[in-house]
């Protein structure tokens, strides 16, 4: 017995040095290649266009499933068939929009969490006329947790789609916690794409998705400040910037509340963002915010719309040279992943 439980011991030492010394930080100001397929060269002042934002969830969350973060009971997919017919359902539902532009985040390329699956690629064929690129968010080590079902390797990242040509992208690496946090929640990232305008200009396309476990407030404070000093810049060049993606905060909630949330539902703290700059729910009618579907889910039990908590996490920030037409979340009663997409329709100022 005694040598079981040293052999045991070991491993679990060489585990932990093989998890700590694996883990490595994604290059930050890394240039993204950009699949072009688009014939489109730019956009225009004045018209209208539309764009999505919408968390795929790497095609793990059917209405019934629960996971082990948020109290539920999976740490990987149901099954590949299922992984393919939930990420089959997403890109059907996204194009069914026909949304000018794409924001998409946890497409998984490679992970045991959803059986090796490319996701990215799915995407590529159903959006196969837009110019197209991925940011790796995290490419993380094997998670031999939770002990039953370990959450394994993952290769993921945020990806964006644009039925107008990408002159060029960027990936940017948010502040994360230095503390042992950083190996549940890994590496976080946002992607900044440029659209040429015909008045010479540039529509700066953010598609981010923000730090979701752990309640360190200094991080997502310093990732709300590193994101929004990058878009002011942009607009002090004269640029128009269209930020979407989950922020893993209570966008219609309120600094005001009070009382225990959830690390990923803290209301989001409006008076961060710099000048010039609005999240775009805030931009319609409280009649109409009020009457919308929520954009995100409860993971502890399956999907009940009489009992799961709802909030909506997924959205925009504009700069003030931009108008909004309209905004809307998707009602997909949660079909093919943890959250609804989010649309709107929008115009460029001249």
């Amino acid at each position: 017995m005694k040598a079981i439980i040293g052999i045991v011991l070991v491993g679990l030492v060489f585990y932990f040095l093989y998890v700590v010394l694996s883990y490595k930080r994604i290059k930050d100001n890394q240039p993204l290649e950009i699949q072009q397929r688009s014939s489109i060269e730019s956009v225009k002042a004045g018209e209208v266009y539309s764009v999505m934002t919408y968390n795929i969830g790497f095609g793990a969350y059917t209405p019934e499933y629960t996971f082990f973060m948020d109290g539920g009971k999976s740490s990987i997919a149901e099954s590949k068939d299922s992984v393919i017919r939930c990420i089959q359902g997403s890109a059907g539902t996204a194009r069914d929009c026909n949304p000018d532009f794409l924001l998409l985040q946890e497409v998984d390329l490679d992970a045991t969490r959803s059986y090796h699956v490319n996701q990215k690629e799915i995407f590529d064929g159903v959006f196969a006329e837009y110019d197209n690129q991925a940011a790796v968010i995290y490419d993380s080590a094997f998670l031999f947790y939770p002990i039953w079902e370990p959450h394994g390797k993952s290769l993921s990242t945020i990806a964006v789609y644009s039925r107008y040509q990408i002159e060029s992208a960027i990936r940017r690496s948010l502040p994360i916690s230095e503390g042992m946090n950083k190996f549940i929640d890994l590496d976080r990232c946002y992607s900044k794409s440029r659209i040429p305008v015909e008045n010479g200009k540039e529509l700066c396309l953010y598609n981010v998705h923000l730090s979701a476990y752990g309640n360190d407030a200094a991080i997502r404070s310093a990732q709300i400040e590193m994101l929004s000093n990058d878009m002011e810049q942009e607009y002090l060049a004269g640029n128009y910037i269209v930020c979407g993606g989950d922020f893993n905060h209570d966008l219609l909630g309120t600094e005001s509340l009070s009382g225990k949330v959830e690390s990923w539902a803290h209301p989001f703290p409006r008076n961060e963002l710099p000048e010039h700059f609005n999240l775009a729910v805030d931009l319609i009618s409280e009649e109409s915010r009020m009457a919308q579907a929520k954009s995100s889910r409860s993971n502890d039990i399956p999907y009940d719309p009489a009992k799961t908590s709802v909030v909506t996490l997924d959205g925009f920030i504009i700069s003030d040279n931009i108008d909004i037409m309209e905004y809307d979340v998707l009602d997909a009663e949660f079909s093919y992943s943890d959250h609804n997409p989010v649309t709107m329709s929008f115009k460029l100022k001249n």
